[in-house]
């Protein structure tokens, strides 16, 4: 392999990364604000469950390029449009895990916390959340990964970012750079992975399960 722009180049890879994470996390604060209550409305309103699954699954369909260039009259180039479009493509995957999490709460446990009780906000804090955090935390480490991935196509229209990387690498013919983006992007990836799955299994929920075994 040939890791010349990457030893050469270490500095501007370092700060595309820090772009391309700034990105995704600006994507996914955007997401979980519209995802959060979406997911609970899925998990508590039965009738309208179907309809935003489908409508969202609907949005996952459209092809990346082609939401960017819609979006591009109104919002115009850079990343305002990545932003919003990266937030678009992770609703389905943090909705269905919300409403997952939420819905993953025992009912006998429900019940007796009605016993005690607690209202249905309480209930809300106090069970269904802490027992549904590491289905949530898992939607939120794949809407992630997945957000890494798909924030490089977002260069195209001069989002910054690794892709910036890969496509220069394209216009150039230089493997070396479009290598370098690639590797870069790849452990961006499987770091953020990693740093998720510890934070999953360090709830006490996932603690408990783990002693219960």
């Amino acid at each position: 392999m040939n890791l010349d722009y990457l030893r050469n180049n270490f500095d501007r890879v370092l700060d595309l990364t820090g772009e391309h994470l700034q990105l995704t996390a600006l994507a996914l604060a955007l997401a979980l604000l519209v995802a959060l209550p979406l997911g609970v409305i899925v998990a508590t309103v039965r009738p309208l469950s179907l309809p935003i699954l489908i409508a969202l699954s609907l949005i996952y369909t459209i092809p990346s390029l082609a939401l960017l260039a819609f979006l591009i009259p109104w919002l115009h180039l850079g990343k305002r449009p990545a932003i919003v479009v990266l937030a678009l493509y992770a609703q389905l995957t943090l909705v269905r895990n919300i409403a997952a999490a939420l819905r993953s709460a025992d009912p006998a446990m429900l019940e007796a916390a009605s016993g005690l009780g607690m209202t249905g906000w309480q209930r809300f804090w106090k069970v269904r959340f802490p027992l549904g955090l590491p289905i949530l935390l898992a939607g939120v480490r794949i809407a992630i990964v997945t957000t890494i991935g798909l924030a490089t196509v977002t260069a195209w229209i001069n989002a910054g970012g690794l892709g910036t990387l890969l496509f220069d690498g394209i216009a150039r013919d230089y493997p070396s750079e479009i290598l370098a983006g690639t590797i870069a992007i790849t452990a961006l990836s499987l770091l953020m992975d990693m740093a998720l799955r510890l934070i999953e299994r360090a709830t006490p929920t996932a603690r408990a399960l783990r002693h219960a075994r």
